[in-house]
């Protein structure tokens, strides 16, 4: 007998619904119960995800419609639900809200259409009774092929309140009501800039989630929700491709500092070939042994720059590795840490590993955030000039780069409107603020591995 699958969408009504804390509970409290969870999110938030981590126990991956391809959002959905029970995609702001005020485009509603989910709407209920009815009316039929199966209500004041919610839905024919939460502080989490704190800066985040999990067992009815989402499991039409026989190694910084990556472009990297040798920044004193190349992605480098800037063996290793010409990615805090110097708001300064010549200074307030489209000014390490990618910026620091220096990528909006340029192009180094998604252009994944194969990996 085929074993059972479930598949569901966490969406909200608007942003602040309680769409991250119902699925957190979700996830944790599922997997408590034997099922493997496999988490997704919608929208290209690296931090979402490392909550996800923690509740579920294996990474989670971003399901961007404006950054991949309809296919690649497909295929992802399907390579990670492999070996799961459950899958879990929690949504983005509210569930028709993306990249446009007019279409799906970018959407928690496109995505779930994609990957042909029911959708669980998320509806804070403070203050409401037979307006939920309204208002999850209006939800389920403004657009076609987005099944909203069932309804969680948030800050519900009692029993007698939650009853009344559950009337009304049912009275007027509308997806059922499948739980509530009711209104407690200890279920919210803490945040940090403009969305939830690091997953690596929680130190009680494991106990926020087994409190959530006991709610979800309490409040929320787990059996109705999983026969409501039960259906086929998505099949991969190539699940067993054959692997490349290139021997390659990547240097992958991955620790508190650094650990904003999207895991389908790891993937891509292992498909081609690409052994990813995880290391430390913060932590060990050096690089591994034979590496073709580094990867630096994003994270908190700014929580940890006393510690960065303390560790000298490791930004000794980095300098020496940078003057051996070996191609070097750094996207966001992988940029900064690539910098001379992090300059905090209060004047702190603390010496980084200085292979770009330019200083990161800490800001105030948010220096971008928003998708992106980017194209190479010069040639790179993602093939010549004009090579076009897709992906996504969010980032509170400035890097100030010394004169005449080329940045390394035009910018446009999602809706194509020109942005400052930014990054650089340094002898091997490539680096920005720009998280590119490599489904967006495969080919710009196949030059960065050509540029790796062209290195002979020191001894």
């Amino acid at each position: 007998m085929t074993p059972a699958f479930h598949r569901f969408c966490i969406a909200g009504t608007q942003s602040g619904a309680g769409k991250t804390t119902v699925s957190l509970g979700l996830m944790a409290a599922l997997r408590k119960r034997g099922f493997r969870v496999q988490p997704f999110k919608c929208g290209p938030d690296y931090i979402d995800t490392g909550h996800h981590r923690h509740a579920a126990g294996v990474r989670s991956r971003n399901l961007d419609s404006w950054m991949m391809p309809a296919k690649a959002v497909r295929d992802s959905f399907a390579r990670g639900s492999t070996q799961a029970d459950v899958a879990i995609c929690e949504g983005v702001m509210g569930l028709f809200d993306g990249a446009s005020p007019t279409e799906l485009s970018g959407s928690s509603a496109e995505i779930a259409k994609l990957i042909d989910s029911p959708v669980v709407l998320v509806v804070n209920a403070r203050a409401m009774s037979r307006s939920i009815a309204a208002l999850v009316a209006g939800f389920t039929h403004f657009e076609p092929g987005v099944n909203i199966c069932g309804v969680i209500a948030n800050q519900v004041g009692s029993e007698h309140h939650a009853s009344l919610l559950r009337e009304a839905l049912a009275s007027s024919s509308l997806p059922p009501l499948l739980g509530w939460l009711p209104r407690d502080p200890q279920f919210s989490l803490p945040e940090r800039h403009l969305g939830l704190i690091a997953d690596t800066e929680a130190n009680s985040l494991q106990e926020r989630i087994e409190v959530l999990a006991k709610a979800m067992e309490r409040y929320i009815d787990l059996d109705l929700l999983l026969s409501t989402t039960s259906g086929s499991r998505p099949s991969l039409l190539n699940p067993h491709p054959p692997r490349p026989t290139r021997d390659l190694r990547l240097g992958l910084a991955r620790d508190p500092a650094f650990h904003f990556y999207y895991e389908d472009n790891l993937d891509a990297l292992r498909s081609k070939g690409v052994e990813l040798i995880e290391f430390s920044p913060l932590q060990d004193g050096s690089l591994p042994r034979d590496l073709n190349g580094l990867y630096f992605g994003g994270g908190f480098p700014e929580q940890f720059a006393q510690e960065l800037s303390s560790n000298q063996p490791m930004l000794e290793s980095i300098r020496n590795f940078a003057q051996q010409d070996r191609p070097i990615f750094a996207e966001c805090g992988g940029f900064m840490y690539l910098c001379r110097e992090i300059r905090m708001p209060d004047g702190t300064t603390w010496p980084l590993s200085g292979i770009i010549p330019g200083d990161c200074l800490m800001r105030e307030k948010r220096q971008r955030l928003g998708y992106s489209q980017a194209t190479t000014r010069t040639g790179s390490l993602f093939g010549p000039m004009g090579t076009r990618l897709r992906g996504h910026r969010f980032h509170w620091s400035e890097v100030i780069l010394d004169s005449g220096i080329d940045p390394l990528f035009h910018l446009e909006s999602a809706r194509g409107i020109p942005e400052p340029e930014v990054g650089i192009q340094y002898d091997s180094i490539s680096a920005s603020y720009f998280h590119p998604h490599f489904a967006s252009n495969p080919e710009a994944l196949d030059a960065w591995v050509e540029a790796l194969s062209r290195t002979e990996a020191p001894v």
